[in-house]
């Protein structure tokens, strides 16, 4: 009876934090990735910092397009800054332990981060098929508060839909195991620690992964396929490439995000021999894209990269040149 009581008590005791063990497999020597992933997240702020500040600046850059690049510059800045400090601070000060509710936050933020991201490319491809299909009425559609309206929108989707994810993880009893062999908190890998069922999490997690990003997966391409349609239309060969000029570099972040999106999913489902590989995807996938979308959209854009110019007083330089 003692032993039962024992195991019931031990049974109802919740651990106090978790342990973030960082990189599986590779724990001795992971420090060294520090350095590229510092340069990367430098890289991240400076360069959508840079994005932000251009387009306030430049007059010719108030346009809907350029208002969506800027909420993605915000959003690259929230999801690295979510991840990255927290890994820098594994491997530099190993500083492993993480609270429960700073666990569940981090959660809550990458998915919504994740979320805000794809939809962001979805209110993209719109904008691309609007100004493309209809181009006299693009003014009209495209308005102001229409984009203010959009964006809200996109907010209060992935606010409302991710809120469950780190509710649920929550709920769990965690009441033995508290090592995390991840340098972050993500869900399926903070609930598999729990002592309790959890089923409705990995449930919810399929659902929401489904209905979010395949969803908004789906309607990105339907956006683009109608755009070629679109394309193929038009009689002027110039038109023509003018007009595929200015998808390129949105089709280009586009393709690289969901490739990304779904080889992490995938490496996730197949990563128990090799755990090493989803958890390094899944790193790379938080840093990757904000340290190099800006860089596309610079060389594709030419009125971004005149914005830069002269952001940077590199236009006086140029101009004599």
């Amino acid at each position: 009876m003692d032993i039962t009581l024992g195991i019931t008590n031990s049974s109802r005791l919740q651990v106090p934090e978790f342990i973030l063990l960082g990189l599986p497999g590779i724990h001795e020597w992971q420090h060294w990735l520090s350095l590229p992933l510092a340069l990367l997240y430098i890289l991240a702020l400076c360069a959508n910092i840079l994005i932000l500040i251009t387009i306030q600046h430049e007059p010719s850059l108030h346009q809907p397009m350029y208002w969506f690049l800027g909420v993605l510059a915000i959003v690259d800045i929230g999801l690295a800054t979510t991840i990255i400090p927290k890994i820098l601070a594994i491997l530099w000060f190993d500083a492993k332990a993480i609270s429960l509710p700073e666990c569940f936050a981090q959660i809550y933020a990458i998915h919504s981060f994740m979320g805000m991201e794809s939809g962001i490319f979805l209110c993209m491809a719109i904008d691309r098929y609007v100004a493309i299909s209809y181009p006299l009425r693009y003014p009209s559609i495209l308005t102001e508060a229409f984009m203010i309206k959009v964006t809200l929108s996109m907010v209060l989707r992935n606010g409302l839909l991710t809120l469950p994810v780190p509710v649920l993880a929550a709920q769990r009893h965690y009441c033995s195991r508290n090592e995390i062999d991840h340098c972050l908190c993500s869900n399926l890998g903070v609930t598999s620690l729990a002592c309790d069922d959890i089923t409705i999490n990995r449930f919810y997690q399929l659902a929401l992964a489904w209905v979010m990003f395949g969803g908004d997966m789906g309607l990105v391409f339907a956006s683009y396929a109608l755009i070629i349609r679109s394309v193929l239309r038009l009689n002027s060969a110039k038109a023509t490439s003018k007009a595929l000029s200015t998808c390129s570099s949105h089709l280009i972040l586009i393709l690289f995000f969901y490739t990304a999106v779904i080889v992490v999913s995938v490496t996730q489902l197949a990563g128990r021999k090799v755990p090493l590989i989803p958890a390094l995807f899944n790193v790379l996938h938080s840093i990757m894209p904000p340290a190099f979308n800006p860089m596309v959209y610079a060389l594709r854009t030419q009125e971004l990269r005149v914005g830069f110019q002269r952001v940077l007083g590199l236009d006086d330089n140029v101009s004599r040149k």
